[in-house]
């Protein structure tokens, strides 16, 4: 009755080690500058600025159902500036960061779990090996560095997208004045609120494509084993992404 038990303790020992041999083997790699310095800026275009049509169609319509239902939450007796204020807090502290880190999950991070996976069914990370290339130099590296410098980048634009959308829609859509949104989203307004929601997208950012460099790199069993990786990289991320987001709030939001 305890075989099925320590079979899974076991794959779980197993599962640890595998992820710190690969840690270890990407922080070997690191000096290797001349390889992963110019593949870093190609990453970065194709995980950052390829990803920004998908980031401003979600943030703009967050921004517009926040307005909305910030309006239908406040009663008369609650100014109707405070709109301004739910808008600007929501989008910079939770919902711009979290929703874009889920919604790249599944655009970055099932990519590179596809991609990697792909070419090590197909022995092409062997061939790299062949040519005297370090794979993590040559494939992780790049594409973690690029989520770390990038994902914040698309979570500013994605909090000034729906910041936007949110002031348009409350003053053409509901009684607010120009003047009362504005005065709402600069009234408890601080530098930290940005500060914040960065920290944390360069966190998922880190994440994501760690993880799905991870199992990418260990996709065992052809064209089905890809499958599994992409679908495991997308559900680890996401995990994730709501466990960093937990933890931020605790160790920062606390300490503020």
């Amino acid at each position: 009755m305890f075989a099925p038990l320590g079979h899974r303790v076991v794959l779980l020992v197993e599962g640890f080690g595998r992820l710190g041999r690969f840690l270890a083997d990407v922080g070997r790699a690191l000096p290797d500058v001349g390889t992963w310095g110019p593949r870093t800026l190609q990453q970065m275009r194709r995980l950052g600025v390829d990803s920004l049509p998908i980031t401003l169609f979600i943030s703009a319509f967050t921004g517009i159902v926040l307005a909305l239902l910030a309006t239908y939450v406040i009663t008369n007796a609650v100014p109707l500036y405070l709109v301004g204020t739910l808008v600007g807090k929501t989008m910079m502290l939770e919902l711009g960061p979290v929703l874009t880190g889920l919604a790249l999950a599944g655009r970055v991070g099932a990519n590179i779990a596809a991609e990697l996976g792909t070419m090590r069914v197909t022995e092409q990370v062997d061939a790299l090996e062949t040519l005297a290339y370090n794979p993590y130099s040559y494939l992780v590296i790049p594409r973690v560095l690029a989520g770390i410098v990038m994902f914040p980048v698309a979570v500013a634009f994605a909090m000034g997208i729906g910041v936007f959308t949110g002031w348009v829609s409350a003053t053409t859509l509901l009684p607010v004045t120009n003047a009362e949104f504005v005065r709402g989203l600069r009234l408890f307004f601080v530098p930290f609120d940005i500060q914040y929601g960065l920290l944390k997208s360069a966190s998922f950012g880190f994440v994501i494509t760690l993880i799905g460099c991870y199992l990418g790199l260990g996709t065992r069993g052809g064209a089905e084993g890809v499958g599994r990786a992409t679908t495991r990289t997308v559900v680890y991320s996401a995990e994730m992404i709501l466990v960093l987001d937990a933890y931020w709030a605790v160790t920062l939001l606390r300490a503020s």
